[in-house]
C-alpha cells in the first residue's frame, strides 16, 4: 500500500489586473461592508508561507481574467504584469480577457510568462489544431497529477471580434472526455484537474456530465466558494475576483485517490502582511502613472460596486453620465463584474479607469421600442438561461432611462413583463435615442443610424463630475425580477 500524501492545491481567478491593496464589498447581514483586501504583496506572501509550512508540496493555478482590469495593465497591454506573476511559480493558467489584445497580443505575453496557457477549446481557424496545449503533468509529493485547460468559451460569441481573430472557441464538454481518457491511460497521472473559465453554473453542469474530474477550479462569474461542491466525485470550488482572495484545498491522496481534503477561502485582507520585495517592484512599476492616477476629480455621496446582478451603482454613475453628455432618453453599457468598489468619499482617477479600463468611445443608436424589447430579452436569456450552457456574459445589461419588470424563471422570450421608458409603457413602434458604450451595451444587430462620438466612456466620467462634483447614484429599480 502506497503511503498517503499530502498535496496542496491554490487557485486564484479573475484577478483583474489588480497589483495593489483595494476595497473589497461582503455583505454583512442585511447591509453592505468594505475592507481593504488583495493586493500581489498579499498574494505572494501567502503563497510563500503556505509553500514552507507544506514543504512545497503545493501546485498554485490561475484561472484567467489575470492580463486585463486596471489602467496600467491595459496600458501596457498586459505586459507590466509578467514579472510579478512569474514570482509565483504558477503551474498553469486558461483565459478569456487575455484575448482583450488580440491572440498575437496575448500570444507575446505568454512569451514572457514561466508556466503554460491550457485550452483544450481554442482552435486555429484555418488548421482546426489547437492553438495552445491541452494539458500539463506534474509530479508532487510523488504523486503525478494531470491538469486540463478550458478556456472561456465566449471569447468568438460576445466580444469584440479582434479577441478572436483567426481563433474559434467551443464550450470542451465534447473533447474533454477524451483528455481526461488521455492522461489516465498514457500519462498514468494519480489525480486530474480541470482549470477552467466557463463560469460557475457551467461547469456545474460539466461535473454532472462527465466523469472522471477528481477536482475542478472554476472561474469567470466570480462567485465566491466558502464551500467546495461536491458532484459526481468531483470537488468544485472558485475563489472570488480581483485578487481579493485565494482557494485553498488540502488534500490527502493514498493509492491514487483522494481519502480526505479540508478547503479554504482565504480572505487576503490586512492580517496577512505584504512580501516587501514584491512591493517594491510594484511600486518602481506604477511611478510613473501614480500622480495622475491619484488625482481626485470629484467626490461620491453613493459606495459605487458591482456585486449586484440586476442593476449597480458603480453602472448607474457611469449611465448617468452617457445621459449628462448626451440628453439621450436611454443608455446602455455592459454588465461588466469586475471594478473594485469606490466608497463614500474622494473619487480619484484611478477609480474612474477600475470603472471602464476599456475606455470605449461613448455611441449613438436610434432603437425601436421592439428594439429594446428583442434587446433585453436576449440578454436576460443570456444572464438566466435555464440551460447553463448558454448564459453567455456577465450580468443583466446596465440600464437607464426605462423600468423593466420580468420573471427569472420564464422561458426565452416570455420573460418580460412590462417595460417602461421615461415613465410611459413602451411604444415597440417609436425610435429612442439611446447612448450606449461598446457592442455589448447594444450589439451590432439592433438599431440604425449609429454613431461614434469623438469622446471615450472617461472623459463622459470626468465631464460629469467637473458639471456635479458629486455622485449620487443609488438603485433605482431599473430591471426588477417580480
Amino acid at each position: 500500500m502506497d503511503k498517503e500524501k499530502d498535496i496542496t492545491i491554490m487557485h486564484i481567478n479573475d484577478s483583474h489586473g489588480y497589483m495593489e491593496e483595494h476595497w473589497e464589498h461582503f455583505w454583512d447581514g442585511g447591509y453592505g461592508k468594505y475592507i481593504r483586501a488583495g493586493g500581489y504583496g498579499r498574494i505572494k506572501s501567502y503563497i510563500d508561507q503556505i509553500r514552507r509550512e507544506k514543504n512545497e508540496n503545493v501546485l498554485l493555478f490561475d484561472g484567467g481574467d489575470t492580463f486585463h482590469g486596471t489602467y496600467p495593465v491595459v496600458k501596457s497591454k498586459g505586459k507590466i504584469l509578467t514579472p510579478l506573476l512569474n514570482d509565483f511559480k504558477i503551474d498553469a493558467m486558461t483565459a478569456h480577457w487575455e484575448f482583450a489584445y488580440g491572440p498575437e497580443g496575448f500570444n507575446n505575453i505568454l512569451k514572457s510568462l514561466n508556466y503554460p496557457m491550457l485550452a483544450i477549446n481554442c482552435y486555429n481557424k484555418k488548421t482546426d489544431e489547437l492553438a495552445y496545449d491541452p494539458y500539463v503533468v506534474k509530479e508532487v509529493n510523488g504523486v503525478k497529477i494531470g491538469i486540463i485547460g478550458i478556456a472561456s468559451n465566449i471569447v468568438d460569441k460576445t466580444m469584440p471580434e479582434h479577441f478572436s481573430k483567426g481563433l474559434y472557441f467551443t464550450l470542451g464538454n465534447e473533447e474533454l472526455p477524451h483528455y481526461i481518457d488521455k492522461i489516465r491511460n498514457e500519462e498514468k497521472v494519480d489525480i486530474v484537474i480541470v482549470l477552467s473559465h466557463l463560469g460557475y453554473p457551467q461547469e456545474i453542469k460539466l461535473a454532472k456530465e462527465v466523469d472522471g474530474i477528481d477536482i475542478l477550479l472554476s472561474g469567470h462569474t466570480h462567485n465566491r466558494s466558502y464551500e467546495p461542491v461536491e458532484i459526481n466525485n468531483t470537488i468544485l470550488f472558485q475563489s472570488g475576483c480581483h485578487g481579493s482572495f485565494i482557494g485553498q484545498l488540502d488534500l490527502k491522496i493514498k493509492n491514487g485517490e483522494i481519502t480526505e481534503y479540508k478547503h479554504e477561502l482565504v480572505i487576503l485582507d490586512e492580517s496577512i502582511e505584504n512580501d516587501i520585495e514584491m512591493e517594491k517592484k510594484i511600486n518602481k512599476l506604477l511611478e510613473s502613472d501614480r500622480e495622475y492616477l491619484n488625482q481626485v476629480v470629484g467626490r461620491t455621496n453613493t459606495d459605487l460596486n458591482r456585486s449586484t446582478v440586476l442593476e449597480s451603482t458603480m453602472d448607474n454613475f457611469l449611465l448617468k453620465s452617457l445621459i449628462d453628455l448626451t440628453g439621450a432618453e436611454l443608455a446602455f453599457s455592459n454588465g461588466w463584474r469586475y471594478g473594485a468598489p469606490i466608497i463614500k468619499g474622494d473619487i480619484k482617477m484611478n477609480d474612474l479607469w477600475n470603472i471602464i479600463p476599456v475606455n470605449p468611445p461613448v455611441s449613438l443608436v436610434k432603437l425601436t421600442g421592439q428594439e429594446v424589447w428583442d434587446m433585453m430579452e436576449e440578454n436576460l436569456e443570456r444572464t438566466f438561461a435555464n440551460n447553463p450552457y448558454n448564459q453567455m456574459g456577465g450580468y443583466v445589461k446596465r440600464s437607464m432611462g426605462l423600468n423593466l419588470y420580468f420573471k427569472i424563471e420564464n422561458p426565452y422570450g416570455q420573460r418580460i413583463q412590462r417595460i417602461f421608458i421615461q415613465g410611459n409603457p413602451i411604444d415597440k413602434d417609436r425610435i429612442y435615442d439611446v447612448v450606449y458604450v461598446t457592442n455589448q451595451g447594444v450589439p451590432e444587430k439592433y438599431g440604425h443610424d449609429k454613431k461614434k462620438l469623438d469622446i471615450h466612456a472617461i472623459d463622459a466620467l470626468e465631464k460629469y463630475l467637473k458639471r456635479h462634483g458629486t455622485v449620487n447614484a443609488e438603485i433605482k429599480g431599473s430591471i426588477v425580477a417580480i
